[in-house]
């Protein structure tokens, strides 16, 4: 038949023939699509006792439509990604119950009994005990098990080849790396940010900086990444009385440094921090920057002892990590810098009253710029405190 993109209707009828439900006559859908890129379906029976959802990627980016085309393929990237984790951290992702790669369509667990975190800390909640650890966890089981320290070579390199992404990495390198440096229409910002969006255009050493960041991330294959980790790729909640923590989305997956996943992640952490600040609000969100960095280096030094080459020693995984933590502060920043001035703007800050907005903005930019210049002097997480805080 070829892709077909889903409407609600389609839903039922698709579930049956793919083999997930059985009862036309006990199925209710109604779509929930939220975010840029896709449409998501949630299907459930009458008594609720059983629920699903669809997720299917559009030819185009969902919020522009037909204006902005943009591959399908990336659900591929997606499963691909939800299929790695689950052979090392099925706990830390929703579970998929099938991928179709003609339409490009997902069948997944419904997670719609959790929060997107992001929701939760704009609405003035703190973080699980464990989420922020548990998201640490979730990039170093992971990234060991898909770096030439976990995947025998003939494995990676192919792991490698299958994850080529060009449209979407594309997409990272100019919003993420490069477009909130130079004039360029998809930027925008407050007005009364101008003087700051100037001068970091003009910032020549900043310029340098961010271009030594970005080609590590268009060159550094360590190991297989989210892509996207922020807090609104991360939903929390409870089950049967335990915290429940998972990570989805991973639609821009590639084989890339490490560092950019936890960047993305902290620099989503302090932006909230930041939010909590401007509105006088107690919270803990300079310290799930910790509770990250030590979620990861714990695990990934805990499965160190099964590297597939002893050629790399104790002391190499010393500096390895130190390299991952200098990345992931200056990728932090790229992602703080253009959450403001750049394409895509955070909720944390928009959502501020406008005499709020404004200075609690600047603060963060000015952290943003911080984090990169200095990410070699910044050297564990209570220096990154002292900035944020």
């Amino acid at each position: 038949m070829g892709y077909r993109i889903l409407e609600t209707d389609d839903i039922p009828g698709y579930l049956h023939e793919r083999g997930h439900w059985e009862d036309l006559d006990d199925i209710a859908v109604r779509e929930v699509s939220d975010g840029n890129m896709n449409r998501v379906f949630l299907a459930s029976s009458a008594d609720g006792a059983r629920s699903l959802a669809v997720k299917q990627a559009l030819p185009w980016v969902r919020v522009a439509g037909p204006s902005w085309p943009m591959s399908p393929d990336r659900a591929d990237a997606e499963a691909r990604a939800y299929l790695q984790v689950a052979r090392v951290a099925p706990d830390k992702i929703p579970a998929v119950h099938g991928y179709d790669p003609e339409n490009h369509a997902l069948v997944m667990e419904d997670m719609s009994d959790l929060e997107v975190l992001r929701t939760l800390l704009n609405d003035g909640a703190s973080y699980g005990s464990g989420t922020s650890r548990s998201v640490g966890e979730f990039v170093a089981r992971l990234s060991f098990a898909t770096s030439d320290f976990g995947m025998p070579s003939a494995e990676r390199k192919a792991l490698i080849a299958a994850s080529v992404s060009p449209e979407l990495c594309k997409i990272t390198e100019d919003v993420v790396l490069s477009e909130p440096y130079v004039e360029h229409e998809h930027n925008h910002w407050h007005p009364q940010l101008d003087d700051l969006a100037a001068e970091f255009r003009a910032d020549a050493r900043l310029r340098t900086e961010v271009a030594d960041l970005r080609h590590a991330f268009m060159t550094s294959g360590q190991a297989l990444l989210h892509g996207d980790l922020h807090t609104g790729s991360v939903m929390v909640g409870r089950r049967d009385g335990a915290e429940v923590v998972r990570v989805f989305d991973p639609e821009f997956s590639f084989v890339g440094p490490i560092g950019y996943d936890l960047g993305l992640y902290w620099a989503n952490v302090l932006v909230a921090e930041a939010r909590a600040q401007a509105l006088g609000t107690d919270g803990d969100h300079a310290d799930q920057l910790a509770l990250s960095w030590e979620g990861f280096e714990t695990e990934f030094r805990r499965l160190w002892p099964s590297r597939v080459d002893t050629f790399f020693d104790d002391a190499y995984l010393t500096r390895f990590l130190h390299r991952v933590w200098t990345e992931s502060v200056g990728f932090a920043g790229t992602e703080i810098i253009r959450r403001i001035i750049g394409f895509a703007h955070l909720t944390d800050l928009t959502t501020l009253p406008d005499p709020l907005q404004v200075p609690a903005s600047r603060r963060t930019l000015l952290l943003g710029r911080e984090l990169i210049l200095h990410r070699e002097d910044l050297k564990n997480p209570e220096s990154l405190r002292t900035l944020a805080v």
